[in-house]
């Protein structure tokens, strides 16, 4: 294996080596600690399988049916039955990022060694991985509860060789054929190995740590969309004084004012309205609690990445084997605690997008943008500017906050009743990743229309910080003019926002912002 590999074993992986293997195709080894630990495991349930007493999960059924022992002529077929019944998965194809996401952290689960699985069956599991072959997962089966079973169990199919995938090309094949091309042998699944492929919350956990390193970036982003506001509008950088965010010591929110303070820096539009003959007493809200809101954001997310860090350390299956050998059922498949945070990160993706939207409105309205023209159309009533920019925010802000309802206060019983509790974790996730693509593209309007706003405050200049952030929007989206197709520019915008280069650009005058 390469330098760059990520190695899997017993101790939890990294969100950075979560996104590496995810979205960058980064291969995986597994550790000879795994690999000994998984050995021994396995030697516990094949010495328990042997026994005439029922164990959940290597003897018996699962669910509503655990109180059937399962003759030992039938368990191989019972192994094949469970994965086959539970890959019953509809709807629209997830993303293959989510699924590789899935993939890797199932396959950590195993090398703890806490599962019982064989070790062929992790080094498969790896080697799909590293093929770049991803199974097939759709968006409806799973209630967060018993783990994420129906995309697990499309994950485990096609490491048996049945089902579908997509090959390192995006072609879909039918599971045998990619393996084969790929040079891997299909598993055989022996007792318990049904139940430890399928009993995680790795899907909802994947999405969930995908979703802090965009959050991160976005956040960033947001002060970015808010310095350049307060600038296009002439707004005041006082309220941001260390001193004054110090008075409240959130520590998101004291991040984000030093974030306004570094981009604001030496500018001259900033300076032409400071002296006496300014008559602006304070700033609207969305421009004057913008660290509030970002900060805020900016703390909630650090919560939610406390939460994911516990769920990268942990080993959830049900049973599980336990270091002395002992097979025990639990409860740690439920996905209550990712699933709550999932929930509250769309919160404040809805409302820090909502503030983004006041703003640019401010923007565009003659009445409250001192002294811009009306919707910073080149001739008003001939051209309509940005108008209809700010009613695509708005459309996507409504949508957030229908988001921001939570998934987790929900449950909905199954199994006949023997699952009555569930998380609904996964749907949170689903709509988590929905809420992080509308911030993304409501922050790349404000960002938009900011820019044609400063631009047309020449001769006055914006701070070094935010003309860099417009110099670099300049390269794909023309300065200011008459009416000209706008979907283009806001999607090519959506894009230097979405993979930080907007951001970067201000940086390379003020340093890592935070």
């Amino acid at each position: 294996m390469g330098d760059t590999d990520v190695r899997v074993g017993p101790d939890p992986l990294t969100f950075d080596q979560v996104a590496a293997v995810a979205r960058d195709g980064a291969k995986v080894a597994l550790t000879d600690e795994a690999l000994k630990l998984i050995g021994e495991s396995r030697a516990h349930i094949e010495e328990l399988s042997a026994r005439p007493t029922p164990v959940y999960g290597v003897s018996t059924g699962f669910g509503a049916l655990a109180t059937r022992h399962i003759a030992p002529e039938k368990r191989a077929q019972l192994q094949l039955n469970i994965v086959r019944s539970h890959a019953a998965g509809s709807g629209p194809e997830v993303e293959r990022e989510v699924v590789r996401a899935l993939m890797l952290l199932r396959l950590r689960t195993l090398a703890t060694g806490r599962t019982g699985v064989q070790p062929a069956t992790a080094k498969t599991l790896a080697a799909l991985l590293n093929a770049g072959i991803t199974p097939q997962v759709f968006e409806y089966g799973s209630l967060g509860c018993s783990g994420d079973l129906a995309p697990l169990a499309h994950v485990a199919l096609a490491l048996i060789g049945e089902g579908s995938v997509r090959d390192a090309g995006g072609e879909l094949k039918p599971a045998a054929v990619a393996l084969a091309a790929a040079g891997i042998e299909p598993v055989t699944l022996g007792a318990k190995e049904g139940l430890a492929l399928l009993n995680g919350t790795d899907g909802m956990l994947g999405m969930l740590v995908l979703a802090i390193g965009d959050l991160h970036r976005l956040l960033t982003a947001a002060d970015v969309a808010a310095a350049m506001t307060v600038e296009a509008l002439l707004g005041t950088d006082r309220v941001f004084a260390a001193d004054l965010q110090e008075l409240r010591p959130h520590p998101g929110q004291a991040t984000s004012a030093a974030n306004l303070r570094a981009l604001l820096a030496d500018s001259e539009i900033m300076e032409s309205h400071r002296g006496p003959d300014c008559t602006r007493v304070q700033d609207a809200y969305s421009l004057r609690c913008a660290p509030q809101v970002n900060g805020a954001a900016r703390d909630t997310l650090a919560h939610a990445e406390l939460v994911a860090g516990r769920e990268l350390a942990s080993a959830v299956d049900n049973p599980v084997v336990l270091p002395d050998g002992r097979v025990e059922s639990n409860g740690n498949f439920h996905g209550a605690p990712v699933a709550y945070v999932l929930d509250f990160l769309a919160v404040p993706a809805a409302d820090v997008a909502s503030m983004s939207e006041r703003r640019t409105d401010r923007m565009l309205d003659k009445g409250r943008s001192s002294g811009l023209p009306a919707f910073l159309a080149d001739d008003p009533g001939v051209d309509s500017g940005h108008m209809i920019a700010q009613y695509t925010q708005a459309g996507i802000v409504s949508e957030l906050k229908r988001l921001a309802v939570p998934a987790s206060a929900d449950s909905i019983p199954s199994s006949a009743m023997q699952e009555d509790h569930v998380s609904m974790g996964w749907n949170a996730a689903r709509k988590l990743r929905k809420a992080v693509d509308g911030l993304t593209q409501v922050l790349a309007v404000e960002i938009l229309t900011a820019a044609r706003a400063l631009d047309l405050r020449t001769p006055l200049r914006p701070g070094p910080a935010t003309a860099a952030v417009v110099a670099r929007l300049r390269e794909v989206v023309p300065p200011p003019g008459p009416d000209r197709y706008l979907a283009p520019e806001i999607a090519a915008t959506t894009e230097l926002v979405r993979d930080g280069a907007l951001v970067a650009a201000a940086e390379a005058v003020t340093g890592p912002l935070s």
